[in-house]
């Protein structure tokens, strides 16, 4: 079968994001000062083929583990679709 896998990836709560504080301190700019705490990560849209639903969650969580989202500094999450 045929998979979607919509992935999000972001920075861990608990540390900085550079880059949401440069848009939040830019929507005080651009009028718009209601916006405050932004979060600026990744979304990543991958198709796979596999067996079944378990084996695409498995292969999801491989390359999301091993090389879509640094542990260290972010976390990920999914959504498994069967096309």
């Amino acid at each position: 079968m045929n998979y979607r896998a919509e992935i999000n990836v972001m920075p861990l709560k608990a540390l900085l994001d550079p880059q949401g504080k440069a848009v939040a301190n830019s929507m005080k700019n651009l009028g718009i000062p209601e916006i405050f705490d932004v979060r600026i990560g990744k979304h990543i849209t991958l198709h796979l083929e596999a067996d079944d639903e378990q084996s695409a969650k498995e292969k999801v969580e491989s390359a999301c583990s091993k090389l879509l989202a640094n542990p260290i500094m972010e976390y990920y999450e999914y959504k498994l679709y069967s096309e």
